[in-house]
């Protein structure tokens, strides 16, 4: 029964992060092709806060950080509704995805207010 009922909890641990990788991608596809425009021009970079940040301001970038995030939050809280967990356990579990996700020579910031640095 002990191993039963932890090969559960491993399926549903593996099953939620899926979701909420899926999930946190979806709000995004609407304004991807600009979001990696800005990535890539090292304006916007992941940060661990499971959000996307300002690096370098140029017009537009803040909206863009703006809309991205109202709608990762939006989404965040959802997930933690659901699953029965905190809003900052689901920021937390989305910042580390998306900075491990990040590619090399993008902006990333591994603390909340920090330095940003090129992964």
């Amino acid at each position: 029964m002990n191993a039963f009922k932890q090969l559960t909890h491993s399926m549903y641990k593996g099953l939620w992060l899926t979701a909420l990788l899926f999930v946190v991608s979806l709000p995004l596809s609407a304004v991807a092709m600009d979001l990696q425009e800005a990535k890539s021009r090292l304006l916007v970079g992941e940060s661990v806060s499971g959000y996307v940040g300002v690096v370098k301001d140029a017009p537009g970038v803040a909206a863009l950080v703006r809309d991205i995030n109202a709608r990762r939050k939006s989404s965040f809280e959802r997930i933690a509704q659901r699953n029965g967990t905190s809003l900052a356990a689901v920021e937390q579990l989305a910042g580390k995805k998306a900075i491990e996700k990040t590619p090399r020579g993008q902006m990333i910031q591994l603390s909340p207010g920090g330095v940003w640095i090129k992964k």
